[in-house]
């Protein structure tokens, strides 16, 4: 069966009911929290959040990207019970957060592409809302993720294997920055994610997919995003 791809930023964990069933392993040794760098500003009066039609503005589109990308249909919600194993910070934050509920920030906007007619895909996802709320509710996940080497993931009685590396924060900008490395194992099938987060003021950008493809195209998505803030 077909390995989705996750490509989630709040509901990282969300993602990863799609995929096939597959046998735990939560072993192995303690990693340390993500990579952040940076910290919010406490701004005397904060610019409004941008609107989700603003953010929509923002993306890459195909004439960015370049040939050989194609825009993928809009993900379906994801609405099953969730139970983390393995992973005690990551379930503390309980079955909402981990599916995107209760940490959601209302101003959003995505995009998914897939490249050359392959496997091979790349998301982006633009959030605005206040400093705080973003640092806060991004890096409690990332570090929850990146606290537990291996864990499982099972909603609807399909278990997920997932393993997660902490990757050096890019240096391409912004205020705050988290990266990921996922592995997911299923059905005798494994798919490694890249998945970069990085807030600029109000302004939150998450790039996951390929790690090829979303190193390359990193730069070009914070440089659009940003372009008037």
């Amino acid at each position: 069966m077909r390995v989705r791809v996750a490509t989630t930023a709040l509901g990282i964990t969300a993602a990863l009911l799609a995929l096939p069933a597959c046998s735990p392993d939560t072993t192995g040794p303690k990693h340390q929290p993500s990579s952040r760098t940076g910290k919010p500003t406490e701004a005397a009066q904060e610019p409004a959040a941008l609107s989700s039609a603003a953010l929509e503005s923002l993306l890459l589109d195909e004439s960015d990207l370049g040939s050989g990308y194609l825009p993928k249909p809009e993900r379906p919600a994801q609405h099953d019970d969730v139970t983390v194993i393995g992973c005690p910070a990551l379930s503390e934050l309980g079955g909402d957060a981990a599916t995107g509920g209760t940490l959601a920030f209302p101003h959003k906007a995505e995009v998914d592409f897939t490249y050359g007619g392959s496997s091979s895909e790349i998301s982006e996802e633009l959030y605005s809302d206040s400093t705080k709320k973003l640092s806060d509710g991004v890096g409690r996940i990332f570090d929850a993720i990146a606290g537990c080497p291996a864990y499982q993931v099972v909603s609807g009685g399909t278990p997920v294997d997932v393993s997660s590396q902490k990757l050096p924060a890019p240096t391409v900008g912004g205020d705050e920055r988290w990266s990921l490395l996922l592995t997911f194992i299923a059905g005798g099938r494994s798919t490694v994610v890249k998945q970069t987060a990085i807030r600029d003021g109000n302004l939150l950008l998450v790039v996951s997919g390929s790690p090829a493809l979303v190193d390359r195209h990193l730069d070009k998505a914070l440089a659009k995003a940003t372009a008037t803030s």
